[in-house]
């Protein structure tokens, strides 16, 4: 029998949402939650021995101490594989899936898989690393996403080779491998193209990346009548951030009135931002939100007024998902404000 060590976070182990993401990593006997279908779909070949539980905010915040933590725990279970997830399109349980599945993989050798939205930043940070099965962006996919996850679990539990990314459901690594064709190349280039120029279905064996292209807007003729915005992805907040944006992986924005404020003081700002060093963004949150040298420049009659609003949020891992509903989001409130134009700053 195969033996499986299944990781998920505290909402899919129903122990609580958002107020219960900083429990420490615990450890349950046999299958937790999506675990009882998971370990249906092996069908007797292999068990979910073990289910280790880990809050989303702790794992995040307390990354080297929550790996060793897991570790330990999973160790114990001597497992042939182990799982993480799916995590479908929630950025920190994503990370925390990655993360903890890379580990597993690097310093145990055990084989590791886990799942999520192609969108996920954990996906992208750790595609190359791990087996991630390609799922649909919320837990409305697991009945989807779970046979293919089982299936590729039993593969690498049983060391067989493992298909390409369109055979097996994984998200693409980047990993080019060799092989011999029927037709040469020049034969199966000229077939895509006659397809492409028929409209008919085809599929490139080079896909190229997909970017956004956005056309700037025209300059700003009258910046001495200008309304200016501040908005940041550097996580600069209230003091003691008051309505709790995550350190990474955010879920949420910040919108914070600064009529009347002149400068951003340690007493008063900081930033909620992981990932770097916050200790100058704490001494002086002017130095990643320049409210000081806009009160100048509007003092000055550079600008026309500083808008009484900054907008907030934490870019460190944050799904691209999430940040293009942020910004559609604030977008329309400061065109509904009159803003003119806006000062987008990061760390």
């Amino acid at each position: 029998m195969i033996r499986v060590v299944h990781y998920i976070n505290q909402f899919f182990a129903q122990i609580g949402g958002e107020e219960k993401a900083d429990i420490r990593p615990e450890v349950r006997e046999g299958f937790v939650g999506p675990g009882m279908g998971l370990n249906g779909l092996f069908k007797g070949e292999a068990q979910i021995v073990a289910t280790v539980i880990c809050g989303d905010s702790y794992f995040n915040e307390n990354v080297e101490e929550a790996k060793a933590e897991i570790l330990e725990m999973v160790k114990k279970y001597n497992p042939d594989v182990f799982v993480a997830g799916p995590a479908f399109n929630a950025g920190r349980y994503g990370v925390a899936c990655a993360t903890i599945a890379k580990e597993v993989q690097d310093v145990l050798n055990i084989p590791a898989v886990t799942g999520m939205y192609i969108e996920n930043p954990g996906a992208d940070m750790y595609k190359k690393h791990v087996y991630i099965v390609s799922t649909k962006n919320s837990a409305v996919g697991m009945r989807e996403a779970l046979p293919q996850l089982a299936a590729l679990t039993l593969k690498l539990a049983k060391k067989e080779a493992i298909g390409s990314p369109a055979e097996e459901g994984y998200i693409e690594r980047g990993i080019r491998r060799n092989y011999f064709a029927s037709d040469r190349g020049s034969k199966r280039a000229v077939d895509m193209l006659v397809k492409k120029i028929k409209g008919e279905e085809f599929v490139t064996e080079f896909k190229m990346p997909v970017f956004d292209r956005v056309d700037p807007n025209p300059p700003v003729v009258d910046m001495a009548h200008a309304k200016i915005a501040l908005v940041t992805s550097g996580g600069i907040v209230p003091k003691h951030n008051p309505d709790h944006i995550e350190s990474s992986s955010a879920s949420k924005f910040g919108k914070y009135d600064i009529d009347g404020v002149m400068d951003l003081t340690a007493e008063t700002y900081e930033t909620a931002h992981g990932g770097y060093d916050p200790t100058y963004a704490n001494n002086d949150s002017d130095r990643v939100l320049p409210v000081d040298v806009l009160r100048q420049m509007e003092k000055e009659g550079r600008i026309g007024s500083l808008h009484r609003y900054f907008y907030t949020t934490v870019g460190n891992g944050t799904a691209v998902a999430s940040s293009k509903k942020f910004g559609e989001t604030i977008a329309k409130e400061l065109i509904a404000d009159g803003v003119t134009a806006v000062i987008l700053t990061s760390t």
